[in-house]
């Protein structure tokens, strides 16, 4: 991870807002090769097509272990600072566990539990394709942020495919927030909930993300999930 990262803009952006944007994490090249490589199956241990599921529309496919070194890499350096922002989270919501500072001691957590399988995955869509509001939970250990990184160029590779966030509050309508990312750009956002602010102390927001209608092109994306899957 080359590119220079404000972790206090990053973590009041996710508290303010709930979602927060990394410029240009990873170069033009690193974008074509990951993109490039879906359709390599040694790559990956599965492969999952959205509509048969009732996702929505659009296919995935998970990375087997290892991962590729550079994806290894990246997923240690952001787990790191944001481990710190999770922690801080856990404690303002009341919620005892605690996240080790190196991801390596998390996987373990995990892994002592059953939950073996790697959760970094390639999403791509087609024209027409769209995934459906969701939280990526995959077993009892989570960690409450994840990242996506678009690989594709906004108006050139695709159009329409915006990432969107819902943000349920209690007693109160749903917020959405649009946001808007570059090829290479990262968006970091809450797997499940987070903490809020109100007059009567911090309370729990229900966060959910999806990926709205892809009106031309194909659009391929990153996602880096920091607990594996049972």
């Amino acid at each position: 991870m080359s590119v220079a990262i404000d972790w206090d803009r990053i973590g009041a952006g996710l508290d303010a807002h709930g979602c927060a944007v990394v410029e240009g994490l990873l170069d033009a090249r690193d974008c074509r090769a990951y993109a490039g490589a879906y359709d390599d199956e040694a790559r990956y241990r599965s492969r999952v097509v959205m509509e048969r599921h009732g996702f929505g529309r659009g296919e995935y496919r998970y990375f087997g272990y290892p991962l590729p070194g550079g994806l290894a890499a990246l997923r240690a350096a952001l787990y790191e600072p944001l481990a710190r922002i999770a922690n801080r989270w856990h404690e303002a919501m009341g919620i005892e566990t605690r996240f080790p500072a190196r991801h390596g001691e998390f996987l373990a957590r995990c892994h002592a539990a059953g939950q073996e399988r790697p959760t970094p995955l390639i999403l791509r869509y087609r024209e027409g394709d769209y995934n459906c509001l969701h939280q990526d939970l995959y077993g009892e250990h989570v960690f409450p942020l994840q990242v996506a990184v678009l690989l594709s160029q906004p108006g050139e590779d695709f159009t329409g495919g915006e990432f969107v966030l819902t943000e349920q509050r209690p007693r109160m309508q749903s917020r959405v927030e649009v946001v808007g990312l570059g090829q290479g750009d990262a968006v970091i956002f809450p797997v499940n909930q987070r903490p809020v602010n109100g007059t009567r102390g911090v309370y729990r927001v229900s966060m959910r993300h999806g990926v709205s209608r892809l009106r031309s092109g194909q659009r391929h994306t990153l996602g880096i999930i920091f607990h594996d899957a049972e």
